[in-house]
């Protein structure tokens, strides 16, 4: 059984050699540079609705090969 995402949850990736924050909380998650204020976000909603494309992250769903 998997956990519930009750709070705020951080974590530190590393891609192409920059240090990126991921910040997963029961609203959303955001990308976020480290070091920087200003990142990008999405809803829940958003993502699995399909409309992840309007806010500019294009994340594909489902079907992946």
């Amino acid at each position: 059984m998997a956990t519930k995402l009750n709070k705020l949850l951080k974590r530190e990736i590393e891609v192409d050699g920059k240090a990126y924050m991921v910040a997963l909380s029961p609203e959303g998650l955001k990308l976020t540079e480290k070091g920087k204020r200003l990142g990008k976000e999405l809803t829940w909603k958003e993502l699995v609705g399909g409309d992840a494309s309007s806010s500019g992250s294009g994340l594909p769903l489902g079907g992946g090969t």
